[in-house]
Protein backbone atom coordinates (compact mmCIF):
# COMPACT_ATOMS: atom_id res chain seq x y z
CA UNK A 1 0.00 0.00 0.00
CA UNK A 2 1.22 3.42 -1.35
CA UNK A 3 2.34 5.82 1.96
CA UNK A 4 0.01 8.64 1.98
CA UNK A 5 1.43 11.99 1.53
CA UNK A 6 0.31 14.56 4.20
CA UNK A 7 1.52 17.70 4.56
CA UNK A 8 2.24 19.70 8.03
CA UNK A 9 1.76 23.20 8.23
CA UNK A 10 5.23 24.73 9.10
CA UNK A 11 4.94 28.59 9.41
CA UNK A 12 5.25 28.34 13.01
CA UNK A 13 4.76 25.64 15.77
CA UNK A 14 5.44 22.25 16.82
CA UNK A 15 6.17 20.69 13.18
CA UNK A 16 8.51 18.29 13.45
CA UNK A 17 6.79 16.75 16.12
CA UNK A 18 3.99 15.95 13.93
CA UNK A 19 6.29 15.30 11.21
CA UNK A 20 7.85 12.63 12.84
CA UNK A 21 4.52 10.85 14.55
CA UNK A 22 2.92 11.41 10.91
CA UNK A 23 5.98 9.05 9.57
CA UNK A 24 6.20 6.42 12.53
CA UNK A 25 2.48 5.68 11.16
CA UNK A 26 3.34 4.90 8.00
CA UNK A 27 2.69 8.26 5.47
CA UNK A 28 5.15 10.53 3.67
CA UNK A 29 5.24 13.80 5.95
CA UNK A 30 5.77 17.67 3.77
CA UNK A 31 6.17 20.82 5.30
CA UNK A 32 3.43 22.63 3.59
CA UNK A 33 4.62 26.55 3.29
CA UNK A 34 3.94 27.78 -0.05
CA UNK A 35 0.74 27.34 -1.86
CA UNK A 36 2.31 25.11 -4.46
CA UNK A 37 3.13 22.72 -1.50
CA UNK A 38 -0.70 22.01 -1.22
CA UNK A 39 -0.30 20.41 -4.29
CA UNK A 40 -0.57 16.79 -4.36
CA UNK A 41 -0.86 16.03 -0.38
CA UNK A 42 -3.85 14.20 0.65
CA UNK A 43 -4.02 15.40 3.86
CA UNK A 44 -2.68 18.25 6.15
CA UNK A 45 -2.23 18.67 10.27
CA UNK A 46 -2.30 22.23 11.45
CA UNK A 47 0.21 22.48 14.68
CA UNK A 48 -0.17 23.89 17.53
CA UNK A 49 1.68 27.05 18.54
CA UNK A 50 0.08 30.58 18.98
CA UNK A 51 -2.93 30.54 16.83
CA UNK A 52 -2.77 34.44 16.20
CA UNK A 53 0.95 34.21 14.53
CA UNK A 54 -0.01 31.35 12.27
CA UNK A 55 -3.32 33.38 11.25
CA UNK A 56 -0.81 36.25 10.22
CA UNK A 57 1.77 33.99 8.70
CA UNK A 58 -0.99 32.01 6.83
CA UNK A 59 -1.92 35.44 5.16
CA UNK A 60 1.45 36.74 4.96
CA UNK A 61 2.40 33.44 2.63
CA UNK A 62 -0.35 33.79 0.34
CA UNK A 63 -2.11 30.44 2.12
CA UNK A 64 -5.01 31.07 3.35
CA UNK A 65 -7.43 31.43 0.97
CA UNK A 66 -5.81 28.36 -0.88
CA UNK A 67 -5.90 26.31 2.03
CA UNK A 68 -9.62 27.11 3.26
CA UNK A 69 -10.46 26.62 -0.67
CA UNK A 70 -8.97 23.25 0.10
CA UNK A 71 -10.45 22.39 3.27
CA UNK A 72 -13.80 23.11 1.74
CA UNK A 73 -13.05 20.92 -1.36
CA UNK A 74 -12.61 18.24 1.35
CA UNK A 75 -9.03 17.64 2.39
CA UNK A 76 -8.86 16.03 5.40
CA UNK A 77 -7.07 17.41 8.07
CA UNK A 78 -6.25 17.55 11.72
CA UNK A 79 -5.05 20.30 14.15
CA UNK A 80 -3.88 20.26 17.83
CA UNK A 81 -3.88 23.16 19.67
CA UNK A 82 -3.36 26.15 17.74
CA UNK A 83 -4.44 23.98 14.70
CA UNK A 84 -8.29 23.18 16.60
CA UNK A 85 -9.02 27.07 17.32
CA UNK A 86 -7.58 27.53 13.01
CA UNK A 87 -10.40 24.72 11.90
CA UNK A 88 -13.43 26.48 14.16
CA UNK A 89 -16.17 27.92 12.68
CA UNK A 90 -16.30 30.16 15.58
CA UNK A 91 -14.37 32.12 18.53
CA UNK A 92 -15.64 33.07 21.64
CA UNK A 93 -12.46 35.32 22.16
CA UNK A 94 -11.09 36.05 18.56
CA UNK A 95 -8.02 38.73 19.07
CA UNK A 96 -8.37 41.85 17.03
CA UNK A 97 -8.67 40.86 13.60
CA UNK A 98 -8.05 36.98 13.97
CA UNK A 99 -9.76 34.83 11.01
CA UNK A 100 -10.09 31.18 10.74
CA UNK A 101 -9.89 28.50 8.05
CA UNK A 102 -13.19 27.22 9.28
CA UNK A 103 -14.83 23.81 8.32
CA UNK A 104 -16.00 22.40 12.10
CA UNK A 105 -19.09 23.94 13.45
CA UNK A 106 -17.96 24.92 16.85
CA UNK A 107 -17.25 27.78 19.19
CA UNK A 108 -13.91 27.33 20.51
CA UNK A 109 -12.63 29.54 23.70
CA UNK A 110 -8.40 30.53 23.33
CA UNK A 111 -6.73 29.24 26.23
CA UNK A 112 -9.24 28.30 27.71
CA UNK A 113 -7.56 26.64 30.77
CA UNK A 114 -5.37 29.39 31.70
CA UNK A 115 -2.18 30.68 31.08
CA UNK A 116 1.30 28.79 30.17
CA UNK A 117 2.04 28.00 33.87
CA UNK A 118 -1.84 26.22 33.76
CA UNK A 119 -0.29 23.81 31.98
CA UNK A 120 -0.90 20.22 32.91
CA UNK A 121 -1.27 16.37 31.65
CA UNK A 122 -4.02 14.31 32.46
CA UNK A 123 -5.21 10.94 30.81
CA UNK A 124 -8.35 10.99 29.19
CA UNK A 125 -11.14 8.59 27.77
CA UNK A 126 -10.93 8.94 24.02
CA UNK A 127 -13.59 7.03 21.97
CA UNK A 128 -14.21 3.76 21.94
CA UNK A 129 -9.99 2.76 22.91
CA UNK A 130 -10.11 0.69 26.08
CA UNK A 131 -6.94 2.60 26.94
CA UNK A 132 -6.97 5.91 28.24
CA UNK A 133 -4.89 8.99 26.23
CA UNK A 134 -2.45 10.72 27.48
CA UNK A 135 -2.99 14.39 27.17
CA UNK A 136 -0.31 17.17 27.13
CA UNK A 137 -2.34 20.76 27.25
CA UNK A 138 -0.67 23.89 26.81
CA UNK A 139 -2.53 26.89 26.90
CA UNK A 140 -4.99 24.95 25.70
CA UNK A 141 -8.46 26.13 23.98
CA UNK A 142 -11.83 23.69 24.70
CA UNK A 143 -14.98 23.40 22.75
CA UNK A 144 -17.48 26.05 24.19
CA UNK A 145 -20.36 24.75 21.21
CA UNK A 146 -20.61 21.87 19.03
CA UNK A 147 -23.05 21.49 15.88
CA UNK A 148 -25.23 18.49 15.66
CA UNK A 149 -22.74 16.87 12.96
CA UNK A 150 -19.88 17.24 15.38
CA UNK A 151 -18.01 14.25 16.37
CA UNK A 152 -17.07 14.48 20.68
CA UNK A 153 -14.26 11.93 21.50
CA UNK A 154 -12.77 13.42 24.25
CA UNK A 155 -14.03 15.24 27.15
CA UNK A 156 -12.23 17.13 29.90
CA UNK A 157 -14.37 18.34 33.11
CA UNK A 158 -14.14 21.77 35.04
CA UNK A 159 -16.13 22.88 37.84
CA UNK A 160 -18.94 19.90 36.90
CA UNK A 161 -18.76 21.05 33.19
CA UNK A 162 -17.74 18.78 30.35
CA UNK A 163 -15.73 20.32 28.16
CA UNK A 164 -14.68 18.81 24.12
CA UNK A 165 -11.24 18.86 24.09
CA UNK A 166 -11.43 16.15 20.62
CA UNK A 167 -13.81 16.48 17.87
CA UNK A 168 -14.38 14.81 14.20
CA UNK A 169 -16.71 16.52 11.66
CA UNK A 170 -16.63 14.72 8.25
CA UNK A 171 -13.00 14.61 7.14
CA UNK A 172 -11.92 17.46 9.93
CA UNK A 173 -10.25 16.21 13.38
CA UNK A 174 -9.23 18.30 15.98
CA UNK A 175 -7.70 18.01 19.22
CA UNK A 176 -6.81 20.80 21.99
CA UNK A 177 -4.07 18.51 23.64
CA UNK A 178 -0.54 17.85 22.08
CA UNK A 179 -0.73 13.91 21.00
CA UNK A 180 2.53 14.70 19.34
CA UNK A 181 4.96 15.40 22.32
CA UNK A 182 3.78 12.00 24.56
CA UNK A 183 4.71 9.04 21.77
CA UNK A 184 1.19 7.73 21.73
CA UNK A 185 0.35 7.24 17.71
CA UNK A 186 -3.04 6.51 18.05
CA UNK A 187 -4.52 9.79 16.80
CA UNK A 188 -2.19 10.23 14.18
CA UNK A 189 -3.05 7.00 13.04
CA UNK A 190 -6.64 7.86 13.22
CA UNK A 191 -6.15 10.55 11.27
CA UNK A 192 -3.84 8.89 8.75
CA UNK A 193 -7.15 6.21 8.75
CA UNK A 194 -9.14 9.34 7.65
CA UNK A 195 -6.87 10.29 4.72
CA UNK A 196 -6.80 6.94 3.29
CA UNK A 197 -10.76 6.47 3.84
CA UNK A 198 -10.81 9.52 1.34
CA UNK A 199 -8.79 7.90 -0.79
Amino acid sequence: MTAPRIGVLALQGDVREHAHALERSGTRALRVRREAELRGIQGIVLPGGESTVIDKLLRAFGLFEPLRAALRAGLPAYGSCAGMILLADRLADAAAGQQTLGGLDVTVRRNAFGRQVDSFEQDIRYAAWPAPVHAVFIRAPWVEQAGHDVEVLASVEREGTAYPVAVRQGALLATSFHPEVTGDLRVHEQFVEMVRERG
